[in-house]
C-alpha cells in the first residue's frame, strides 16, 4: 500500500448504538420488514428508530442504533437488507 492510500478504520467490537442508516423504496410497511430482518441479527430498541422521506415521498431513510457484535453480523444485516430489492442502500 502507497502512502496516499487510506486504510479503513478498523471497529473494536462491540459497539453499542452502532447506527445503520437504510435507504429503501416508500412501501407499504417499509419500516417493519427493515426492523423485522434487523432484529434477526441485532439488538436495538425499537422506540428509537428513526425515519426520514425524501422530499418527493420515493424514498425513505429508516434509522437505528444496534448492538454491532461482529463484522460478520454488519455483513449479514447488510446482505438481507439489499436482497429485499426495496432498500438501495445501507450504510
Amino acid at each position: 500500500m502507497s502512502d496516499t492510500e487510506v486504510k479503513a478504520p478498523k471497529i473494536e467490537f462491540p459497539v453499542k448504538n452502532y447506527p445503520v442508516k437504510v435507504i429503501c423504496d416508500t412501501i407499504v410497511d417499509v419500516r417493519q420488514k427493515v426492523i423485522d430482518i434487523v432484529r434477526k441479527h441485532a439488538e436495538f430498541e425499537e422506540s428509537d428508530v428513526r425515519e426520514n422521506p425524501s422530499n418527493k415521498g420515493k424514498y425513505i431513510t429508516i434509522q437505528l442504533h444496534i448492538l454491532a457484535t461482529d463484522q460478520d453480523q454488519l455483513y449479514n444485516i447488510n446482505s438481507e437488507l439489499r436482497a429485499t430489492g426495496f432498500v438501495h442502500m445501507v450504510l
